[in-house]
């Protein structure tokens, strides 16, 4: 599995991991199967969070899935905007340790930006750091005027990631937050990359140039359109795979190699749309 510098925690961390998302909604045993069929083919980042099924995933699916191998995995959590308060931060974090059976995070987020004062937050994951709960932090879903308040209080060393809705038909965050990202050594990590249900039918436009150049890999169009949103050293992805099967696709797309005329056309055919500063959020 590639590995890349994961932002300014100097660690290297798989491109490609694995999302939990609405798991509750799944199979709790195949999807148990299929994070640690993910952890075995080297999709070893493993991202949760406390909202997920209200703590479910991190209990009753994450922890049972990284049991017994937790060193191997990169794990990441995240505190809700409400919870994010100094005191709220530092106790969020510890039921998340407890409901995961594990004694640290490596990476601690903030889920969205919120009403609480952002100093409170970086000051908690400071303190959770020095105490060694979370060995990183970051945050997700910001944008970039966040981005600029949160460098008002840190350095950008110390934002391990910008985790961001990132997918063929929302390329929002090329215009302004990849760049940012990129210019202080950020780590950005997409997580729904095909879409949530919105990925491109085969009849499509942008589909039919999908599907063309799966077939001339011998791939599928999924593993293409994530080695797309791959294609930069910045950026990781987390897709969701409940099922072995997904995994186990999801997973191949990490051989596939594409040309500069094929990220061109893709590029052409999923177009990023106008500039907003506000970023989509599900």
């Amino acid at each position: 599995m590639e590995q890349r510098v994961f932002g300014g925690t100097g660690k290297q961390v798989p491109v490609l991991g694995q999302g939990t998302w609405q798991m509750e909604e799944d199979d709790r045993e195949e999807a148990i199967r299929s994070l640690r069929a993910g952890l075995d083919l080297g999709l070893t980042q493993v991202d949760t969070a406390e909202l997920y099924g209200h703590g479910r995933v991190e209990e009753s699916i994450v922890s049972e899935a990284i049991a017994g191998r937790r060193e191997g995995v990169f794990l990441v959590s995240k505190v809700m905007p409400s919870n994010a308060t100094y005191a709220g931060t530092l106790t969020a974090c510890e039921r998340s340790l407890k409901r995961l059976r594990t004694d640290w995070l490596d990476c601690y987020l903030l889920h969205w930006p919120g009403s609480h004062p952002l100093a409170e937050t970086v000051r908690a994951f400071e303190k959770l750091v020095a105490d060694g709960k979370i060995r990183s932090w970051g945050v997700s879903n910001f944008a970039v005027s966040d981005l600029d308040e949160l460098l008002t209080l840190t350095k950008p060393e110390r934002i391990a990631c910008n985790q961001v809705l990132y997918h063929l038909e929302e390329r929002a965050i090329e215009h302004a937050v990849l760049p940012w990202c990129e210019e202080q050594g950020v780590a950005v990590v997409g997580y729904s990359p095909f879409g949530n249900g919105r990925f491109p039918k085969p009849q499509s436009p942008g589909g039919r140039v999908l599907e063309a150049i799966a077939r001339a890999h011998d791939a599928t169009a999924r593993q293409v359109a994530l080695q797309f949103l791959v294609r930069r050293p910045s950026l990781f992805a987390i897709p969701k795979a409940s099922r072995v099967a997904h995994l186990r696709d999801n997973a191949a797309a990490v051989s596939l190699k594409l040309s500069s005329d094929e990220l061109a056309r893709i590029d052409a055919a999923f177009p990023k749309g106008a500039y907003s500063d506000e970023l989509p959020v599900i």
